[in-house]
């Protein structure tokens, strides 16, 4: 089964950089994630990745006895264990499709994926600190991300939030599975992004023919004449509940079409990895956030929810500066934004991936010529269709700050005196409010590397790459 692995893997990777092809867009070969018998060859089939001592795993626990296996066959003790068999490494330097630095990094330094939806392992570092005038500064890792549980990488339940904030998902059965559908049947069918799914026969009625998955969707592939595309990321489609848990609210929403580069898990220190996303992100976010993300703009700022959605559009006017001559718009202030303070930039070269937003359509080729990690592709918005959507503040997976945003919104200064906070900077980074306890190691890679040249000498909050307020 390795000598397979492998050999997929490196037939991908010719194709697609890193973007390796297990999935080719849809299910997989079963036995990458199940064991039918647990299993003839004695092969560890729970309590982590086996790190070469026999019999025991990553995390120092026993592996099961042979022919005792997991629920629903897994080779992992759960969905999400299953999933980092292969999505987790203990990497050095960011690689692939790995989204979990594991084990865990040691404290002071800082988990080393990169891709656009962040590490898991952030889950795992907490920290405190003190601010400078006396109040403790608590950093908790459970509120860096989604809370995956995966019992053979340490990652537990949310203590907190119980439950999906504006939605009813129980928060002890979150997984990987609970977004991305393992055995995915949803389909795009043609370049313009529509989704299809086969349906399943019902008494004596048969089923629907559709065509055959080739191979993913989320690199910029589109459907041929005979064979369709994955949808982006596998996430799950319209009336989704994973086998695991039954979803007291299956899903109402389609995945989104967004294109990625098929080299995205890297440092930005030099240029940034552009994901183009099309269109239904924010829609697809409330199959489970339901009472806090709608498609409506909330122009009157009464509902106390941000816009985000298909409606939200960037060429909204600003309701504060509504009254001024040029009417100007969130599209014109993020072009023009640069740092605080600084509002010479042009939309030519506006765009940044801490602040990424949807371009309006679901036209794959036109997503995939501007996904990119180059820095070829640098505009900001300029065609009226852009909005905002939840990922334009939020990672998908965990961050290093508090509700996986993608900056520090916990504090007035991003840097101080042209430099990152951290507990071993000097003058007031050392402060707890602004580096919450973090080295300047760990704030850095939470910025994705980003030399703190790239901000204003005293940056604020990069909400302002929209709203302008510093």
């Amino acid at each position: 089964m390795k000598a397979l692995r492998y050999a997929v893997a490196v037939v991908a990777s010719l194709a697609f950089g890193n973007a390796w092809a297990f999935h080719d867009g849809g299910v997989a070969y079963c036995d990458g994630c199940h064991s039918m018998h647990n299993s003839s060859g004695n092969k560890f089939m729970s309590g982590g990745r086996n790190t070469g001592l026999t019999g025991w795993n990553a995390l120092g626990a026993a592996s099961t006895t042979q022919f005792q296996g997991n629920k629903f066959l897994l080779q992992g003790s759960d969905d999400s264990s299953t999933c980092l068999n292969c999505h987790a490494a203990a990497d050095k330097a960011p690689s692939g499709y790995h989204v979990m630095t594991f084990p865990a990094p040691a404290a002071g330094t800082a988990p080393v994926e990169r891709t656009p939806g962040g590490d898991f392992a952030w889950l795992t570092v907490s920290t405190t600190a003190t601010a400078s005038y006396g109040a403790p500064i608590s950093n908790k890792g459970e509120r860096h991300g989604h809370n995956v549980v995966a019992q053979d990488y340490g990652l537990v339940a949310d203590s907190t939030l119980l439950t999906a904030p504006g939605g009813q998902y129980d928060a002890t059965k979150l997984s990987c599975a609970s977004c991305h559908d393992p055995h995915s049947r949803a389909r795009v069918v043609d370049a313009n992004g529509t989704i299809a799914y086969p349906s399943l026969p019902n008494g004596s009625t048969p089923g629907s023919n559709v065509l055959p998955i080739g191979s993913s969707g989320s690199y910029g592939a589109t459907a041929s004449g005979s064979e369709a595309v994955g949808v982006y990321r596998l996430l799950g489609g319209a009336n989704y509940s994973q086998m695991s848990y039954t979803n007291p609210l299956p899903f109402n929403a389609n995945p989104p079409i967004a294109v990625a580069p098929s080299t995205y898990n890297r440092s930005e220190s030099v240029t940034e990895t552009r994901v183009a996303y099309g269109q239904g992100m924010s829609e697809w976010c409330s199959n489970c956030h339901r009472s806090i993300h709608n498609d409506n703009t909330n122009t009157s700022n009464t509902a106390l929810i941000h816009p985000a959605g298909n409606g939200a559009k960037l060429t909204a006017t600003a309701n504060d500066l509504a009254g001024n001559a040029n009417g100007t718009t969130i599209a014109a202030i993020y072009n023009a934004y640069v740092a605080s303070g600084n509002l010479t930039n042009t939309q030519a070269s506006s765009y940044t991936s801490l602040v990424p937003y949807e371009e309006g359509t679901n036209v794959i080729a036109t997503l995939a010529g501007h996904a990119v990690n180059d820095g070829s592709q640098k505009s900001g918005p300029q065609t009226g269709s852009e909005n905002v959507m939840c990922l334009s503040c939020h990672r998908a997976h965990a961050s290093g700050w508090s509700s996986m945003t993608r900056w520090n919104n916990q504090a007035e200064f991003i840097t101080i005196g042209g430099a990152y906070p951290g507990t071993d900077a000097t003058g007031e980074g050392t402060y707890g409010q602004y580096n919450l306890g973090y080295t300047t190691v760990q704030v850095t890679a939470a910025l994705y590397d980003r030399p703190a040249t790239n901000f204003a000498y005293a940056q604020r909050s990069l909400c302002n790459k929209c709203h302008a307020k510093d």
